[in-house]
């Protein structure tokens, strides 16, 4: 399978998922602001990163769910960063949280694949250890940028970390998938 191909199964698999929480829950994180968003991520690299470290879970999950976890918060969070949070209850049917959801899973394939061309699959040679390294540090890089109220001065916005964490995201569940690379 090409990179493109893997890349668009993995996102399946997530969208399937997201699908899924609609169904049960309804769009109920439109209530979340983009701060909210941000720490939720952290506190599924943060997971990752400590079952990598430890090598034992407690709890019945592993690596792989939060890695889907992190691609559908960022996803999520591109989504509000675009509309806005909503103040109570959103009334967003789960066609139109489908539609927003597939624009910005499309706008971070042709991200991948621009910067994939530029860095010839470095990411392959890659452990999945540095993927949740590298997410945990766009974190903390998206966390100072919303301190700055979204001042920056040289450096990408909030979305282009949130494209980045989940374009990591999807090469660790690429790797753990069709590679079976575990580090």
């Amino acid at each position: 399978m090409t990179t493109q191909e893997q890349f668009e199964q993995i996102m399946a698999e997530c969208r399937s998922l997201f699908a899924k929480k609609l169904h049960d829950y309804g769009a109920a994180w439109r209530i979340m602001r983009p701060s909210s968003v941000t720490d939720q991520i952290y506190i599924k690299a943060n997971r990752i990163r400590s079952l990598e470290t430890k090598g034992v879970s407690l709890v019945d999950e592993g690596i792989r769910p939060e890695f889907v976890a992190i691609v559908n918060y960022a996803i999520v969070g591109l989504i509000q960063l675009e509309l806005g949070f909503a103040d109570t209850a959103d009334a967003m049917s789960a066609e139109d949280a489908l539609k927003a959801y597939d624009k910005h899973a499309q706008e971070s394939l042709a991200l991948m694949l621009r910067k994939n061309h530029d860095y010839d699959e470095a990411w392959r040679s890659m452990r999945v250890s540095s993927y949740t390294d590298l997410i945990l540090m766009k974190i903390f890089r998206t966390k100072q940028i919303e301190s700055l109220d979204g001042g920056t001065l040289v450096s990408e916005g909030i979305d282009a970390n949130y494209m980045d964490m989940m374009n990591y995201a999807v090469f660790g569940l690429i790797k753990l998938t069709f590679e079976d690379e575990t580090e």
